[in-house]
């Protein structure tokens, strides 16, 4: 954290001891602390947005530093992760692209392929070092003609799960459409068939099993974002 992320991050906490004895129990009646929290945290996303530098890369690792074994994370037991066939499997696009053609695994494969060593970390406060490859995501929405003046890129998954990221970072040149994991396919408990790989988020805007990508300008929202986790999330 920076100085001027550390100086804003105390300026929220130091506003907050006003507010305690408040009820923070009851959604459908959200009181004087429930409406400071949401204003606060979209706040954080606009102060994120503003620092966030497109052209600043994540950090990358050697070989010798992949966390080993890796670590499953999820909101449902390993056992239960979704598997997809891959044989009929289709990408599906919506929103405002030009052309909406499903993509299959295969066609996926065909583009160039460009790998990551970077650092996956949890809002738990845990971290973990991958290799992962697939296509750069900016390639395939400027292939699909998608209208990248929009804001959001959203995406739904094969277990129900969903999220979104803003534009420029899915841009960013190493946010990825994953297709490989530690050198080989993914599998389906790290994200078979693919999976978006953005390290310059948190751990859970890097939603595993797509099934979905659509760009729109309609706040689309997240799993986790609509139960009050922050939006823009940067690690």
């Amino acid at each position: 954290m920076n100085r001027r992320q550390l100086m804003l991050r105390a300026m929220a906490l130091g506003l907050i001891p006003s507010l305690t004895g408040c009820d923070y129990e009851d959604p459908q009646h959200p009181d004087l602390a429930d409406k400071f929290l949401h204003a606060m945290s979209a706040w954080n996303d606009r102060v994120q947005a503003a620092l966030f530098d497109p052209h600043t890369l994540a950090p990358t690792f050697r070989p010798d530093q992949i966390t080993r074994p890796p670590r499953f994370n999820a909101f449902y037991d390993i056992s239960q992760a979704p598997v997809v066939d891959e044989t009929t499997y289709k990408l599906e696009l919506g929103g405002q692209i030009t052309d909406k053609t499903p993509w299959s695994l295969t066609q996926l494969r065909a583009l160039p392929q460009q790998e990551q060593i970077t650092r996956l970390v949890c809002v738990e406060g845990w971290r973990v070092i991958g290799q992962w490859g697939g296509v750069r995501l900016s390639d395939f929405l400027h292939r699909v003609g998608a209208d990248t003046k929009c804001r959001y890129v959203s995406f739904q998954c094969a277990d129900g799960y969903y999220s979104s990221i803003d534009m420029e970072s899915a841009l960013h040149p190493q946010t990825i459409l994953a297709l490989t994991f530690l050198g080989a396919p993914l599998t389906p408990a790290f994200g078979a068939p693919v999976r978006l790989r953005i390290p310059t988020k948190l751990g859970f805007k890097n939603p595993k099993n797509l099934v979905q990508l659509a760009v729109t300008n309609i706040y689309p929202g997240g799993y986790w974002e609509d139960q009050g986790y922050n939006w823009f999330s940067g690690s």
